[in-house]
């Protein structure tokens, strides 16, 4: 699919805001591409926001430019990227170098919460940063890897949220009952306490979106020629589910 059809297909979910999230095409777009996907997105009342890896200045910046050319005012990034994995002190001095350029923007900087770096040190870097612009990209299903549990970490991140990831999750156990799988489901079919986070996070009160993710599981449990069209089927009919779900949920 094109941006342009991830776009329609938002809109014909009923979606008002979507995240252009590790996409390497969007890196490579010149300008008259980025006002292209941003006209079509205005066209249709969409918010557009860009996620990108690392805590890198320069990268940074070019990952500033492209969203300022999207009309994005956030940028989701994670504190590490590939092999550049820098310690607190070093990744607050880079912060703290893009503050001036994140006002004058207008971008707010959420980082990720995901298994590499426990909860707390997130918060604690973006506690020493200080800026209302630098945040914390809510996903309490990535930090399961880590052994904190999601409930925990939404009640420590939430006061420093700006963006959040709306994942539902799931254990089952293998076949023969030898170890588990954790894996992703439709939203409200899992083990993620939506209210709960809901009511922690206060996105509608704070203007913090709500981005739909999926861990869809790829259909191999049905013939190989037919997997394709299985696994897409499921993640239209959970995308289905969820939206309805946040609908209920949200009054919209």
């Amino acid at each position: 699919m094109t941006v342009e059809q991830m776009l329609d297909d938002t809109a014909a979910h009923g979606g008002t805001v979507f995240q252009i999230c590790d996409y390497a095409p969007i890196d490579e777009a010149g300008p008259e591409r980025l006002a292209a996907i941003r006209a079509h997105a205005e066209s249709l009342g969409i918010v557009l926001e860009l996620g990108t890896r690392g805590t890198e200045p320069e990268h940074l910046r070019r990952q500033l430019r492209i969203a300022t050319a999207l009309g994005a005012t956030l940028l989701r990034s994670m504190w590490t990227n590939g092999e550049d994995r820098p310690d607190a002190e070093e990744s607050e001095r880079r912060l703290r170098q893009l503050l001036p350029e994140l006002d004058a923007a207008g971008v707010n900087l959420a980082l990720e919460t995901y298994e590499q770096v426990p909860s707390a040190d997130l918060v604690a870097l973006v506690d020493a940063v200080g800026h209302p612009r630098v945040g914390i990209c809510l996903d309490p299903a990535n930090t399961v890897a880590n052994l904190e549990l999601p409930g925990d970490v939404v009640a420590r991140c939430a006061r420093r949220t700006l963006n959040w990831h709306v994942k539902d999750f799931d254990f089952s156990r293998n076949p023969g009952w030898v170890g588990f799988v954790y894996t992703g489901t439709a939203l409200g079919q899992g083990r993620l306490d939506y209210d709960h986070v809901r009511e922690l996070v206060r996105p509608a009160e704070r203007g913090i979106s709500q981005i739909v993710e999926f861990w869809l599981p790829w259909a191999d449990d049905v013939p190989e020629a037919d997997q394709p069209e299985t696994t897409a089927r499921r993640e239209a009919e959970w995308t289905r589910t969820t939206m309805e779900y946040l609908r209920s949920k949200n009054n919209v």
